[in-house]
């Protein structure tokens, strides 16, 4: 996005990727399908130490300006919940769009280019295991941590840093969360049990699916939710989300005494989960269950509090939360403030976004910004 915006108006870009194809991340993003925006991106939706800083990028090329391309191009998509955008066909289509467009601003790109160091005296000096090149201006677009196996790697971390740029905590971010212990041994026998959920911690919580997994609990709801959440902190999980769990347990006790708590449930609950709960709390006739002790059936379906162990790290995280602190960077251009001609853009700051397209669309924006500038 930064190298076609730029090469579209006038300048000599080069774009080195250490990568043997263009785009990978792209290809794999939305199952095949690229959610390559999202309608209802704003920046409260992202996450940053200063929460502002989006606020320029996003309002400068937003949503519908990127949308305004697709559709340039006769790309088909679809919209499916939350907001979140898809092609009909594939993400090939999104990628070929881009390339189309670095074409069309003469962008010179190199595939299978590693960077081995980077300098600057009068101009910015960048060598590769095939030459060294030199330009007046160095963008940083590498992106994060998340999914090595993709070829990422922390390249911007590392050269912001060596230009003094100060970073933030960095961690994995849209990821998978692990548990130990008897919460563990809950969840294993219930891998592959998908259910409609609340998952909360302290004050922010998304109400989507949660996917029990081998490892602990995975799913739109626990990857949302893992951005927010810290190492020995629980996460509170509203199973019955928009129900009074224990009032429809009660009315069902007058109604069907003779029912057996897993049966009724069963009714609410996917069937091996409504096992494990009602094992949880002796299974039997529910007309023979005090209302008391239905009541605390219900707490535990509308406030089940876990302590996850950890996550499953940068091999299955969608993003690198934190990056380059954004005190270092101007917001409107995404040129550092001390180190005239270096631009960070997309992953590689401290802006996060939500699942659902939000990340692509902070590419798309800080790629625009820093390519409007150059």
């Amino acid at each position: 996005m930064c190298a076609l915006t730029a090469g579209q108006r006038g300048r000599r870009v080069l774009l080195l990727d250490h990568a043997e194809s263009a785009g990978k991340k792209i290809l794999i993003s939305g199952g095949g399908r690229c959610n390559f925006t999202n309608t209802e991106t704003v920046a409260a939706r992202y996450i940053s130490e200063n929460p502002h800083f989006c606020r320029a990028a996003l309002a400068r090329y937003t949503q519908h300006d990127f949308l305004g391309l697709v559709g340039k191009h006769g790309i088909a998509w679809h919209e499916k919940t939350l907001g979140q955008l898809f092609c009909d066909g594939s993400a090939r289509e999104i990628l070929r769009m881009l390339l189309d467009e670095c074409a069309a601003g003469g962008v010179d790109i190199r595939l299978s280019h590693r960077v081995t160091d980077v300098s600057r005296d009068d101009v910015y000096r960048v060598a590769t295991d095939h030459g060294v090149f030199t330009a007046p201006a160095l963008v940083l677009a590498t992106g994060g941590l998340s999914i090595p196996k993709m070829g990422a790697t922390g390249l911007a971390h590392e050269i912001a840093a060596r230009f003094g740029l100060p970073l933030t905590a960095i961690r994995p971010g849209l990821v998978p969360l692990t548990f130990g212990g008897a919460d563990l041994a809950l969840m294993q026998p219930l891998s592959g049990v998908s259910l409609p959920v609340r998952a909360t911690s302290g004050r922010t919580g998304f109400d989507e699916a949660m996917l029990f997994t081998h490892r602990g609990l995975s799913g739109p709801a626990i990857l949302q939710i893992s951005s927010y959440w810290r190492e020995g902190q629980a996460i509170s999980l509203d199973l019955l989300p928009g129900a009074d769990a224990a009032g429809v347990l009660i009315a069902r006790k007058a109604a069907r005494p003779k029912a057996e708590l897993r049966t009724i449930l069963g009714e609410v609950l996917p069937q091996r989960l409504a096992l494990a709960v009602a094992g949880r709390f002796g299974d039997g006739p529910i007309g023979q269950m005090r209302d008391h002790a239905l009541s605390e059936v219900g707490g535990f379906l509308k406030g089940c509090r876990l302590v996850p162990a950890g996550t499953e790290g940068y091999a299955k995280a969608e993003v690198t939360l934190g990056g380059v602190a954004t005190a270092a960077l101007s917001q409107r251009t995404m040129e550092a403030k001390a180190v005239p001609g270096l631009f960070v853009i997309g992953e590689a700051v401290d802006v996060t976004g939500w699942l659902g397209g939000y990340n692509f669309q902070w590419a798309w924006s800080s790629g625009w910004c820093a390519g409007e500038a150059l």
